[in-house]
């Protein structure tokens, strides 16, 4: 499944995926509000097989398939701490 990825200007590390190129019309008004501009970043093919780094690709499939779109947000500093360590190979404190 194709899908358009665009960048929020406002909030750092939000990125919206769209099941159809500039199709803002299917985020809730509230949403495109706090989203603000978009840039948009690039055109990919989602499939079960090819993995996205900070997203589940079952989910962001069943977003666009049933809503047409799908928000990225921010990773917490619990996240981001738990992608650093496990990709150095560390564990955290017991």
């Amino acid at each position: 499944m194709k899908t358009y990825i665009y960048r929020s200007l406002r909030k750092a590390d939000m990125y919206v995926y769209l099941a159809e190129r500039d199709a803002f019309d299917r985020l809730p008004e509230p949403m495109r509000r706090q989203i603000g501009r978009t840039e948009f970043v690039m055109e990919l093919t989602l499939s079960a097989q090819r993995p996205l780094a900070r997203e589940d690709v079952q989910t962001v499939l069943r977003n666009l398939g049933e809503i047409g779109f799908h928000i990225q947000m921010p990773p917490s500093i619990e996240t981001l701490a738990h992608w650093d360590n496990a990709k150095l190979g560390v564990r955290g404190a017991r």
